[in-house]
């Protein structure tokens, strides 16, 4: 089993950085993809950033140029660098990884409020 835990959440201005946090426990040999999803208030869940552990990273079209994900394979954490937010940005974000088996986890969401 995999336990993931966000941190970092929490009001922004617009045009402002912030950065997102998930710790990974547990059985963490074998993953594949760590990322992070987003949903805001009645829209469907997407995903925002992912990276393969020995790959490329992809991104959301209307995320690319201002948020980037990296990680810290020593601690076993991965971030979200969010930089020019927008209210648009406004959603709860969601850790995720999938090991080689594609067993899939997520965290219980953290939110990001994009508001001046």
């Amino acid at each position: 089993q995999v336990q993931l835990a966000e941190s970092g959440g929490g009001l922004v201005q617009p045009g402002g950085e912030h950065r997102l946090s998930c710790t990974i426990s547990g059985d963490t040999f074998g993953l594949d993809v760590v990322g992070w999803y987003r949903q805001a208030s009645g829209k469907e869940r997407e995903m925002v950033a992912s990276m393969m552990i020995q790959g490329p990273s992809n991104y959301l079209d209307s995320v690319k140029g201002r948020f980037s994900i990296f990680r810290d394979n020593a601690r076993n954490i991965h971030f979200l660098r969010m930089t020019n937010l927008k209210p648009e940005d406004t959603a709860v974000y969601y850790c995720y990884v999938k090991d080689e088996f594609l067993r899939e986890y997520w965290g219980r969401g953290t939110q990001v409020t994009v508001s001046s």
